[in-house]
């Protein structure tokens, strides 16, 4: 299979639901082509996916369904990422069924793996499928550190182009370097803040970025700011953005889901605010208005940028 460059702004897609918790299809193709129509260079499937409250028939049809709305305009990956390696092996043969560019994934969620089982994880997954595997670090959020190692592991076995980071471990600007300089500036390293650190990664050399799909309008704006070397811009879109994130932050993985499905309903790209239990923290009043002021202003700031 032809690969694709996996690089610039890939955003994770948020899963729209109706009012029986069952995909909107058409909601989410509309927020594809909002996506794309925004400046983004391909996306992706991940922890804000909502992958882990789906079966893995829907996450089959979800791989075939994103590939057909990506319709040729970009990469797509999706998350491989399961409660078992079987099952990612299974899901990863899907995404190559569907016609997915890459996978990504995170260690099995209830398995323990030590170092040598880490590295045979991500290789058994690099040979089944001809795509690239991101390799994920989630641990910011969800499990155990990846050892550096293993990454050293894969990289000697494989290519560049084959195994990719995306590296999500406190503190994420130092570990980002770490690897950096470990693999001689070779690694294609990712990062996957929500945009809180991407300057600072941007400056450390990230191939790309991979936040929500809520404010890729303004993660694109700081992406092309840096690019032409226009901190001042940069700067701008990128402070009420990283205090939305903030918000984010505090509640964890359903901070994240919360705010972003609360953005994307006020954007009027979601018709409401679903989510699939377990459900462990839901915005309150005064964290949405605190969100819609710091939102206005990411908006102003969008608008004298442009």
């Amino acid at each position: 299979m032809a690969q694709t460059l996996l690089t610039g702004v890939l955003p994770i897609i948020q899963t729209p639901f109706d009012d029986r918790l069952q995909i909107d299809w058409e909601t989410l193709r509309h927020e594809v082509d909002w996506a794309f129509a925004e400046g983004i260079h391909g996306f992706g499937t991940g922890m804000v996916s909502e992958v882990r409250t789906l079966s893995q028939h829907e996450r089959s049809e979800y791989a075939r369904n994103l590939v057909e709305y990506a319709n040729s305009r970009g990469p797509v990956f999706m998350s491989v990422t399961a409660e078992n390696q079987a099952e990612s092996l299974r899901l990863a043969i899907d995404a190559v069924g569907a016609g997915c560019n890459a996978v990504m994934a995170a260690p099995p969620l209830n398995e323990t793996l030590d170092t040598d089982g880490l590295y045979g994880y991500f290789a058994n997954l690099a040979e089944l499928v001809d795509i690239p595997i991101i390799v994920q670090d989630a641990s910011g959020y969800l499990g155990a550190a990846i050892p550096h190692s293993v990454y050293l592991q894969l990289l000697d076995r494989f290519d560049t182009q084959k195994i990719v980071f995306k590296p999500e471990a406190p503190p994420n600007g130092p570990c980002i370097s770490a690897l950096r300089d470990a693999t001689n500036g070779q690694a294609k390293i990712f990062e996957g803040s929500g945009g809180v650190y991407l300057i600072d990664s941007m400056r450390r050399g990230v191939e790309g970025t991979m936040p929500g799909m809520e404010m890729v309008d303004a993660m694109v704006a700081i992406w092309r700011a840096m690019k032409r070397g226009d901190d001042e811009t940069a700067y701008r879109v990128h402070l009420p953005l990283c205090a939305i994130v903030a918000l984010q932050m505090q509640a964890g993985l359903d901070g994240f889901l919360a705010i972003e499905k609360h953005v994307l309903r006020r954007r009027g790209l979601f018709p409401n605010e679903n989510r699939r239990e377990p459900i462990r923290w839901r915005i309150d009043p005064e964290t949405a208005q605190e969100v819609d002021r710091l939102f206005d202003r990411l908006m102003r700031e969008l608008q004298t940028a442009s």
